[in-house]
């Protein structure tokens, strides 16, 4: 019998990217399923009956023969039991290697174009993250890196442009940044929100910072609430960099790093912040840095605008409402938020890999 083969995360990102046929075949428990998965993938329980060595772990799934079958799980493990088993049963068969976790840092883009300036929206699909890059007359700015550098790089010399500004939301308890890497890098200016808590360098962005980007404008607004130096960005009266202020669905959570009261505090924090980003332009296309939903290769954007965001639920509660509902639909705590923070607040995890920390689904929002 053949050797089972295995397909690391970036290749099969590639297959994604370029549309080649491939079934994707999710082998976990549906509970697992339900927390994150790739996108358009194909769920199929097998994963008690493989454990067992069941020959009919696989029985009645039908899949085109022709196509390559990529399976996964949470490690990359039982996975290759899957493999194996299909291929016996005449599929060409890989394996996922690292399995979901190692998915995490799987990538796609989309692109909105202006009559000045363009945003590139770096998703990562197996987390949920969002970054920008903008670009106007060939300067750029990185808004929340969360990928490898290279990445980043890539679309700066695609578009030959000159990197000037790294700057971030807040501080970030999900996924390692990768900010202040890509600044030293490429000679750039680093702007974060103020964080006595910070250990390394930068330049503080305060409420009425405005950054100079080509021919264009992106202004700071202080966005306190979940974190307490959130900032959002408004680019040119066009696009709104929202962070974890504000999603296309939901808004973000105030509790991380907080007791009961001080829970309470940075709820009504959120809502006044939240107050002064639906006072914009209803026009207004908002970015936020996150979603709670894998991001297929679509290139279709993520994003709304305010008028529809004003339609949110939680956004139509007086101010006692919304701190009574929001604290009562807090999610669970994200996995590893308080190693995360830590390794950001000292901008070096050069003694970790980002995988083992950064795997999990996304728990930002409240909807």
């Amino acid at each position: 019998m053949e050797e089972i083969k295995t397909l690391n995360a970036s290749a099969l990102r590639n297959w994604l990217e370029i549309g080649q046929p491939v079934s994707v075949l999710d082998i976990r428990p549906i509970t697992e399923r339900a927390e994150w998965y790739i996108p358009n993938s194909i769920h199929f329980n097998a994963y008690e009956k493989l454990k067992n060595n069941d020959f009919e772990a696989f029985s009645g799934l039908h899949l085109d023969k022709s196509v390559p079958v990529v399976t996964y799980c949470g490690g990359g493990k039982m996975s290759l039991v899957a493999a194996k088993m299909l291929q016996m049963h005449g599929y060409n068969t890989y394996s996922l290697e690292g399995g979901l976790k190692a998915w995490s840092l799987a990538w796609n883009t989309a692109t909105i174009n202006f009559s000045n300036f363009e945003v590139i929206q770096f998703r990562r699909t197996g987390k949920g993250c969002l970054s920008y890059m903008v670009i106007a007359n060939k300067e750029a700015m990185v808004v929340d890196a969360s990928l490898d550098t290279n990445v980043y790089e890539q679309y700066l010399s695609a578009n030959d442009a000159v990197l000037k500004f790294v700057i971030e939301t807040h501080t970030h308890a999900d996924h390692l940044s990768r900010s202040k890497e890509l600044a030293e890098k490429n000679n750039a200016a680093l702007f974060l929100p103020p964080n006595n808590n910070l250990r390394f360098k930068y330049q503080a962005i305060e409420n009425d910072t405005v950054f100079k980007l080509g021919n264009i404008s992106v202004s700071a607004i202080s966005t306190t609430g979940h974190t307490l130096e959130s900032m959002s960005f408004n680019i040119d009266n066009k696009v709104l960099l929202t962070g974890d202020t504000l999603f296309t669905n939901g808004v973000g959570r105030p509790d991380l790093k907080a007791d009961t009261e001080g829970m309470k505090v940075k709820a009504k924090l959120l809502y006044q912040s939240l107050q002064k980003l639906l006072s914009l332009n209803n026009e207004i296309i908002v970015l936020p840095a996150h979603t709670s939903q894998p991001i297929a290769f679509d290139k279709l954007l993520i994003h709304s605008t305010l008028e529809k965001v004003k339609s949110i639920p939680l956004l139509q509660l007086n101010e006692e409402d919304f701190i009574e509902t929001i604290i009562g639909r807090i999610p669970a705590t994200p996995a590893n938020y308080l190693a995360i923070v830590e390794k950001n607040l000292q901008g070096d995890f050069s003694d970790i890999n980002p995988i083992d920390l950064e795997a999990g689904a996304n728990r930002c929002a409240i909807s």
